[in-house]
C-alpha cells in the first residue's frame, strides 16, 4: 500500500514559492497571499508549458482534465496540487500518481450542500413534486397519493464525509439508513453487503468516489436487484452509472424512478435522449453549488497554502493509489 506523505516539503524561508492556477471564471480570491507568492494564471493550453516553473498547482477549473494530459512532460513538477473539488479522477494520471507531489482536495466544503440536495430529490420524487408542476403548468386538476419517506430504508454507497452527511440527513426525515463503503468497519457495511441492502431499498444513493472498482458499479445487474418501488440517485461521479442500464431499468419499469446530478458526459448535449427518459430526473452537476460555495474553496486553499508555506502537515491529503482521502 503507497504511503500518503503528510506534507510536501515548505519552501525554503527566504523564497516566493510560485503559485500555478489552472484558472476557471470567476477567479479564486487569493488576496491574502499577496507579497507571500507568485500568483501565475493559466489555461489549458499553456499549462504543460508552465508545470515546471510551478512550486504549487491550484486546479480551480474542477472540470478541466488538462492536468490529466500535461503532466507527464518533461521537467520539473509542483511539490503539490490543490483542486477545489472532492472528485481526483479528473487530474491524476500515473505518473502524477508515482510521484512524490502531495495532492489535496476540497473535502469539507460540499457534504452538507449535497446531503440537502439528495433530501430535496427525495422528497420530491415521493411527493411527485416533477408531476404536479407540470399539471400546474397545463391547468390540470389531478389529485394523486403521494409517498412517505418515514419508515423507508435508504442505502447510501460511499462511506466518506459526504456519503456519512447524505446518510445523517436521510435518518433526520426518519428513513433507515445503511452506508456502504470499501471496507467493512463499525456503522459501515462492505461491497459484500451491497446487493443485500439494494434488494431491500427503498432509495439508493451513489456517493462513492470514482475508482477502478467503483467504475460501472451501477450496471444492469445492480438494477435488476432492486425493488420495483425503489428510486436511484447518483450524486458520485456519472461514470459510477452504466446509463444505458439505468434507461432500460426506467423504461422496464424495474424501478421506480432516479435523479441523476452527475453524467458520463458534462455538460449533457441538447439532443441527449437522456432528457425524454420517463421518471428520469436530471440536473446539471449542482448540487454541491450553494450561494458563496466559490468563496468557501478559495477560503479553504489559502488556509492550506499557509499551513504549507509555515511546514505543517496538510489537510485533506489524497491517496493517490486509492483515489481519495483516506480514514473514512
Amino acid at each position: 500500500m503507497a504511503v500518503v506523505p503528510a506534507s510536501p516539503p515548505a519552501p525554503p524561508p527566504t523564497s516566493v514559492p510560485t503559485l500555478l492556477v489552472l484558472d476557471a471564471d470567476p477567479l479564486p480570491r487569493l488576496g491574502r497571499l499577496t507579497g507571500r507568492a507568485r500568483v501565475v494564471h493559466t489555461d489549458e493550453a499553456s499549462l504543460a508549458a508552465r508545470l515546471p516553473t510551478a512550486d504549487v498547482l491550484l486546479v480551480w477549473d474542477f472540470t478541466s482534465h488538462a492536468v490529466r494530459a500535461a503532466w507527464p512532460g518533461e521537467g520539473p513538477r509542483p511539490r503539490w496540487v490543490h483542486t477545489a473539488s472532492a472528485g481526483v479522477d479528473h487530474l491524476m494520471c500515473p505518473e502524477l500518481a508515482a510521484s512524490d507531489t502531495v495532492v489535496t482536495n476540497a473535502r469539507g466544503v460540499f457534504d452538507e450542500p449535497i446531503a440537502e440536495y439528495v433530501a430535496a430529490l427525495v422528497l420530491a420524487m415521493a411527493k411527485d413534486l416533477p408531476r404536479t408542476w407540470e399539471l400546474q403548468r397545463r391547468g390540470e386538476w389531478r389529485h394523486r397519493e403521494s409517498r412517505r419517506v418515514a419508515g423507508t430504508r435508504a442505502v447510501v454507497v460511499g462511506s466518506g464525509p459526504i456519503g456519512r452527511a447524505i446518510a445523517r440527513v436521510l435518518k433526520a426525515l426518519g428513513m433507515t439508513t445503511a452506508v456502504v463503503g470499501r471496507v467493512p468497519r463499525t456503522g459501515i457495511h462492505g461491497p459484500q453487503d451491497l446487493n443485500r441492502l439494494l434488494a431491500r431499498a427503498d432509495w439508493v444513493i451513489a456517493a462513492a468516489p470514482l475508482t477502478e472498482q467503483t467504475h460501472g458499479m451501477f450496471d444492469t445487474r445492480r438494477f435488476g436487484v432492486m425493488q420495483p418501488s425503489a428510486c436511484f440517485v447518483n450524486v458520485g461521479r456519472g461514470q459510477l452509472v452504466v446509463e444505458d442500464a439505468l434507461v432500460r431499468a426506467l423504461e422496464r419499469r424495474w424501478i421506480a424512478g432516479a435523479a441523476l446530478d452527475v453524467l458520463t458526459a458534462e455538460p449533457l448535449a441538447p439532443d441527449s435522449p437522456l432528457w425524454q427518459v420517463p421518471g428520469l430526473l436530471i440536473s446539471p452537476h449542482m448540487s454541491g453549488d450553494t450561494v458563496g460555495w466559490r468563496d468557501e474553496l478559495g477560503v479553504q486553499f489559502v488556509e492550506l497554502f499557509e499551513r504549507w508555506a509555515a511546514g505543517r502537515p496538510l489537510k485533506n491529503v489524497v491517496d493517490k493509489q486509492r483515489g481519495y482521502v483516506p480514514g473514512h
